[in-house]
């Protein structure tokens, strides 16, 4: 017994009995009474930081009467500007505008300019299917026959959009079914059109030179698509 029992093996005893004491002491005992995890963030500070989340797609507001009045004021201004203190002109935008609440004079200029340039463009390199997207059908007929004519030739056309120096509203009205528009444009351009040997047929591939072009634009405002397209074209003198 007395060598069971030596100093040693009471040593090592006494140091297990201390760790395991403190271990205790310190973890604790489950005894069936604790209180759940704490949350790490409480409801409230929750919906707190909710409200300051901006959302990736807002909802549109709705339209104030300050809206509209903001909106008429400026139909307004645009239509005294753009009929250019012509009264029938005007009446026909107010017209054009009652049956299209989308339509102001300036957002609808700007999109026939680019209308303009592509159309001249693609008439040049023979892009049919531009054409047909933005021609009406008997316009893009027209278009169609030229440029086949000119195939058949063997001509090319060499061309250069410049700029529109000069472009303005003529006409505006609403027949009971289209809104039509007519435009002006003064454009400058380089065009050479050349045979199949690569001789100069018609035009200046060196210098620039300025084309006009009365164009009318229609839309049905009832319709889905957003799209004008040309129904008529003729040259100005």
């Amino acid at each position: 017994m007395d060598e069971f029992f030596d100093l040693p093996t009471l040593i090592v005893i006494g140091v297990a009995v201390f760790v395991l004491f403190r271990l205790r002491s310190v973890l604790g005992t489950r005894t069936g009474n604790e209180r759940p995890p704490v949350e790490r963030r409480k409801p409230a500070e929750a919906s707190a930081n909710e409200d300051t989340v901006v959302p990736m797609r807002p909802r549109p507001a709705q339209p104030t009467e300050q809206d509209d009045e903001y909106r008429a004021r400026k139909i307004e201004a645009e239509i005294e500007q753009f009929s250019r203190g012509n009264p029938e002109l005007a009446s026909g935008f107010k017209d054009v505008v009652a049956a299209d609440d989308s339509f102001t004079p300036k957002s609808f200029l700007e999109g026939a300019k680019q209308a303009y340039e592509m159309i001249v463009t693609a008439f040049a390199a023979g892009d049919r299917q531009t054409l047909k997207n933005l021609l009406d059908k008997e316009v893009f007929d027209g278009f169609q026959s030229a440029i086949a004519e000119r195939e058949k030739a063997g001509q090319t056309v060499d061309f250069t959009f410049v700029g529109l120096p000069k472009v303005e509203i003529s006409d505006a009205e609403y027949d009971k079914k289209n809104v039509l528009l007519t435009v002006r444009f003064h454009a400058e351009v380089v065009s050479a059109t050349r045979d199949k040997d690569g001789n100069l047929v018609e035009g200046n591939a060196d210098q620039v030179q300025t084309i006009a072009d009365e164009w009318t634009f229609a839309r049905n405002p009832k319709s889905r698509d957003p799209n004008w397209k040309v129904v008529t074209t003729s040259q100005l003198d």
